[in-house]
């Protein structure tokens, strides 16, 4: 005769994680566009570790949850993070000097382009998350719209600077959700509210791009 059992693995919300990757990346990224600091070898580290493994790491959990949403979105934002670090070395010369006399800065200009179109279509589903997401989304249209224009050099100075203070914006709104999400957790209770969906778009599977994942539950068969 067999039985089965049902285990409930909880596996924990990675929201919270893969925004503080993202808050720290663009709190030092916007340091070197206001010019605080200069140049990008110490941004690098920053881009790989905390904007791409570390919303890697994110999303490969979100794909456990079933969520399509967070694994769209870690997953595509930290394989952006990683091409641009690699694009940044390639202009440093660590990849020799063949490789940075061939590097022309306007390709950059045309992976933004192609990234606002992926935030645009993401904007949109963030509206059935929560306030904080959909805001931060928004701030991240406009990044990359300052930075597509700034490649282009088209009115750089203030193309840059919309780079600049949107990026700025974008780490201050991710700390706040990374914070959200911890200590909401942590207390059980909504100790920072991250601001209800919108409810515009109406769809019986919404639960599927919540923030809140529920446990995996995960069948075990004794004969």
């Amino acid at each position: 005769m067999s039985q089965n059992n049902h285990v409930k693995i909880e596996v924990a919300d990675p929201s919270a994680l893969g925004l503080l990757g993202l808050a720290i990346v663009t709190f030092v990224a916007s340091a070197n566009k206001f010019g605080i600091v200069s140049g990008v070898s110490l941004v690098i580290p920053w881009a790989i570790f905390l904007g791409a493994f570390v919303q890697l790491i994110a999303c490969l959990n979100d794909i456990k949850h079933g969520n399509v949403f967070g694994t769209t979105a870690f997953g595509g934002y930290a394989f952006f993070w990683f091409g641009m670090a690699m694009g940044w070395m390639i202009q440093l010369g660590v990849f020799g000097e063949t490789m940075k006399a061939a590097a022309d800065p306007k390709a950059f200009g045309f992976v933004f382009l192609g990234y606002l179109i992926f935030t645009l279509y993401m904007t949109i589903g963030s509206i059935e998350t929560n306030k904080t997401l959909l805001i931060i989304f928004i701030l991240i249209d406009f990044l990359f719209i300052g930075l597509a224009l700034s490649s282009f050099g088209i009115a750089y100075h203030y193309t840059h600077m919309l780079a600049a203070i949107s990026e700025l914006l974008i780490a201050l709104m991710s700390f706040y959700g990374s914070a959200a999400n911890v200590l909401n957790k942590t207390f059980g209770r909504e100790f920072l509210p991250l601001g209800k969906p919108l409810g515009i778009f109406k769809n019986s599977e919404r639960n599927n791009i919540q923030l809140d994942k529920s446990p995996i539950s995960v069948e075990i068969f004794n004969k």
